[in-house]
């Protein structure tokens, strides 16, 4: 793998890793059942998209 396709996935593990941690705190104040489900399905969603990447290296 070229170093420029491991800073890809680099940046790309960072902005999952951010994404997930957002859709987790936001999830955590959110009130409705239905709305924080749905949240926390993204935030596991973005969870496996990172594993996925990270396996990749």
């Amino acid at each position: 793998m070229s170093e420029k396709e491991l800073l890809y996935l680099q940046d790309a593990l960072q902005h999952e890793q951010f994404l997930k941690t957002q859709c987790t705190e936001t999830a955590s104040k959110l009130t409705d059942p239905d709305l924080k489900n749905f949240v926390s399905g993204l935030a596991a969603s973005h969870q496996e998209v990172f594993q996925t990447l990270y396996n990749a290296l």
